[in-house]
């Protein structure tokens, strides 16, 4: 069985003479298999080249013919050009081409014409589709796994058909990153148009609209100075995400909207992706505090006897992986056991339904600070459930129309609203509505409370200045 390719420039006569003479061969005898590739006359030079020099080949016109071993695979074998495979047919089969110059110039002609309008319906398609574009950093965190299956749920981003999805990790291998999109594919996910692969930085976030950061650089100072420790993890998430932050401002889309989440540094990450992405507007950036959120409302959800979800209107404030304070000033507590109840929908204060103040002002705090780090204790994993669960209700609150009830606690920046200093990203009360968030204005501020937040704010600024 012969199987042979014939590639050449659309408008070349010759290689719609050789065409000519391989459909002929291809009618008559039934072993004899031909493989065309026509190439538009402005990228014939490149691709021949290429093409040579894969195969180690010599050759320099239209057309170029090569035969390929059906069942071994391999190197094609170089037959040579348009006299080289009507040698070879005449030689090996007897059958020959006898087209008139007229008939050659005729179909080059159609050739080129019919190449370009496939090339102008493929632009045309290519435009048409103009997928989502989302791009997940620090792609082989464990998180990723949990959350990649999550980002493709019906609803969560509406209008929109088709996803590309490009992952990217600076510090993990490409064959790893080539065995997650591989399992990504393995999905079958209709609105999935294309997963990429980055290792190559220099071309991070081309074309975003939506960006989820999970890096969480660990310590490697070997200085047994704690805050020597710090302060040189610091410096490189300074140095990491200042680069991030000018690939934002040059290669994704001016709208796009970017959420940063993990254990350290939230807020000093966020606040340096903003900064470093000047054409952005900074409401285009968040920091994720839902995570933290949710674990305080299962700590008070125990306490009262209460399913988590019972619990809302839990507001965090602050250093999201740092100095950070539960607000309950707003809480509320439905179905709860109590003296009182009411029809569906009925809900208590918190604030009037714990009567253990001590337990509230000591143990609390603590056991939500220590909340996560048991849990990865136990599991010796991230915590990617509720990592994954917290990126999810904010994606769907910001591209959805959400209550203008439901308060979330989110890192934003702040344009000195309730004292706290303009320009940093703090953990604060915000709702969402048409698709923005802004920040809830009618949260009591007591003097006690802003002791605590200016607290927060100290250590953050404390934070920004070790990363200058």
């Amino acid at each position: 069985m012969a199987k042979f390719v014939l590639a050449g420039k659309a408008d070349c006569p010759y290689y719609a003479k050789a065409e000519f003479l391989a459909d002929v061969l291809q009618r008559n005898l039934p072993d004899f298999h031909i493989h065309k590739i026509c190439v538009h006359p402005s990228d014939w030079e490149k691709w021949l080249e290429d093409a040579c020099a894969s195969n180690g080949w010599e050759h320099s016109s239209s057309p170029i013919v090569w035969r390929e071993l059906i069942d071994r695979g391999g190197k094609g074998l170089l037959l040579g050009g348009f006299s080289d495979f009507l040698e070879h047919a005449q030689g090996y089969y007897g059958i020959t081409s006898d087209m008139n110059s007229d008939l050659m110039l005729n179909i080059s002609a159609e050739n080129r014409q019919t190449k370009e309008l496939c090339i102008e319906e493929e632009i045309h398609r290519q435009t048409s589709l103009r997928p989502l574009h989302i791009w997940i950093s620090s792609a082989l965190n464990p998180i990723c796994y949990s959350l990649i299956p999550q980002l493709f749920s019906p609803g969560l981003f509406p209008g929109l058909p088709t996803f590309s999805l490009h992952l990217m990790d600076a510090d993990g291998s490409e064959e790893m990153l080539q065995g997650l999109k591989m399992e990504t594919e393995d999905l079958a996910l209709h609105r999935l148009h294309e997963v990429t692969v980055h290792s190559d930085q220099t071309k991070a976030f081309q074309e975003a609209h939506f960006i989820i950061f999970l890096d969480d650089l660990q310590p490697m100072c070997e200085s047994n100075d704690v805050q020597d420790d710090k302060d040189h993890t610091v410096s490189r998430v300074a140095e990491r995400l200042r680069c991030y932050g000018q690939l934002i401002e040059a290669n994704a889309q001016k709208d796009v909207r970017v959420i940063v989440a993990g254990d350290s540094f939230v807020n000093l990450k966020c606040s340096l992706l903003i900064e470093n992405a000047p054409s952005v507007d900074p409401h285009n950036f968040v920091a994720m505090t839902t995570q933290l959120e949710y674990e305080a409302k299962t700590q008070l959800a125990q306490k009262l006897s209460v399913k988590t979800a019972d619990i809302t209107n839990v507001i965090v404030w602050g250093n999201i992986s740092g100095s950070f304070h539960i607000d309950l000033q707003r809480a509320k507590v439905f179905r709860y056991d109590g003296a009182i109840w009411g029809p569906d929908g009925f809900s208590q204060q918190v604030m009037e339904m714990i009567y253990d103040w001590k337990w509230l002002q000591t143990d609390f705090m603590s056991v939500v600070h220590k909340h996560r780090t048991t849990i990865s204790s136990k599991t010796n994993k991230a915590t990617a459930i509720s990592t994954t669960n917290g990126i999810m209700t904010i994606l769907k609150a910001w591209n959805n129309d959400a209550s203008p009830e439901d308060v979330f606690s989110l890192g934003v920046i702040s344009t000195g609203q309730f004292g706290i200093p303009a320009g940093l990203v703090f953990s604060m009360p915000v709702s969402f509505r048409d698709g923005c968030w802004s920040v809830c204005s009618d949260v009591t501020v007591t003097d006690e409370l802003r002791q605590k937040l200016n607290a927060c704010a100290d250590e953050l600024k404390m934070e920004r200045d070790t990363a200058a």
